[in-house]
């Protein structure tokens, strides 16, 4: 039988939270837990995004699945009965389907959807005190957290697209973790890239309504991986601010510490995006909403105390501005297209 203490440790952290030096890895049981890798390849010009949502609802868990691709426009989504996460460790599945750990991704959304995915010479987040969402991940019962926990390494293996079949050996991988109470937030944006002329760098943001009980609050991270591994980690308000102007084709942040300054430029057209489902756990049931670039442009400078210490640019930057009414929008204005639709369920 479990102690008092390990039982409000358990319920402090079933409600999203982790103490400083925690594991946020590990699953934590909410509403909503997403799992979420991009590989991004500069030689061919391609990228390929797997995610699974594992969602709890009153009679079980399923999950939103997603495989996606560029520049050939691939998508397939499914909300799939079946789902499971590690409590010891990051994996996450949901039955045949979606098989994922710390370093392998397998994906079958059927014979044109497939991903089969080996990471090595992994590049975890450095930093064991606080992870990407820093203070904000002890508080308890948000609507939204934020880890990007593998900030770069070595991607290797294949995927099947439609017709395509895209084979990868020493591509550039990142992923990240989201989670919440609810799903997610009523708006949020966010951004990740690799591709540049230095291959170590990586760039990653996310911002949102943040709501801690029946309050809400604007809160923006940026987390910047430079040439040398220096890692700089902004939006701490107070402390690292960052301010966003933010819409479906342009993405302006600009973050500043007492030592570092970043400004993100990002673009992409509008009618070149994705349209992601979001989940709604306790209905289980997907519904548009994010739209999303997978090549989008990504302009980066940081500065050191005033003076330019990195300035780069990435041609293949994932660019995401999120909520189900401005997603819902776009599917109608584009009549209901078929790839932010919510797909039927795999049975096993």
């Amino acid at each position: 039988m479990a102690s008092p203490l390990q039982a409000l440790l358990r319920a402090y952290r079933g409600g999203g939270a982790d103490l400083p030096f925690g594991d946020q890895l590990a699953y934590h049981g909410v509403a909503m837990e997403g799992y979420f890798w991009r590989i991004t390849d500069p030689e061919s010009g391609r990228v390929v995004i797997a995610l699974i949502g594992v969602n709890r609802a009153a009679d079980g868990h399923w999950a939103t699945l997603g495989l996606a691709g560029y520049p050939n426009r691939f998508l397939r989504t499914v909300a799939h009965p079946q789902a499971a996460a590690d409590w010891d460790q990051l994996g996450a599945s949901a039955g045949e389907a979606f098989v994922a750990g710390p370093d392998r991704v397998k994906v079958d959304l059927g014979p044109d959807a497939q991903l089969d995915l080996r990471i090595d010479n992994a590049r975890p987040w450095p930093r064991q005190v606080l992870g990407g969402s820093s203070i904000f991940q002890s508080v308890p019962a948000l609507n939204q957290y934020w880890h990007p926990w593998l900030l770069g390494g070595s991607a290797s293996g294949s995927a099947r697209l439609g017709d395509d079949l895209w084979e990868f050996e020493g591509a550039q991988v990142y992923a990240e973790k989201n989670w919440g109470k609810g799903g997610f937030p009523p708006a949020w944006w966010w951004g990740q890239a690799q591709g540049f002329a230095e291959p170590q760098v990586c760039v990653a943001f996310a911002g949102g309504i943040i709501e801690p009980g029946p309050l809400s609050v604007e809160v923006t991270a940026i987390v910047v991986s430079l040439p040398d591994g220096t890692l700089i980690r902004l939006g701490d308000p107070g402390f690292s601010p960052v301010e966003a102007e933010v819409g479906d084709e342009h993405w302006r942040l600009r973050g500043r510490s007492a030592r570092w300054q970043v400004e993100i430029d990002g673009y992409a057209p509008l009618g070149a995006a994705h349209v992601l489902p979001v989940p709604l756990p306790a209905e289980r049931r997907n519904v548009p909403g994010a739209i999303e670039h997978l090549g989008g442009q990504m302009h980066v400078t940081v500065r050191r105390h005033g003076r330019v210490h990195w300035r780069g640019t990435s041609e293949l930057a994932a660019l995401e501005h999120g909520g189900v009414d401005r997603a819902r929008a776009e599917v109608t204005r584009r009549g209901g297209a078929a790839d932010a639709a919510d797909a039927a369920a795999i049975e096993d």
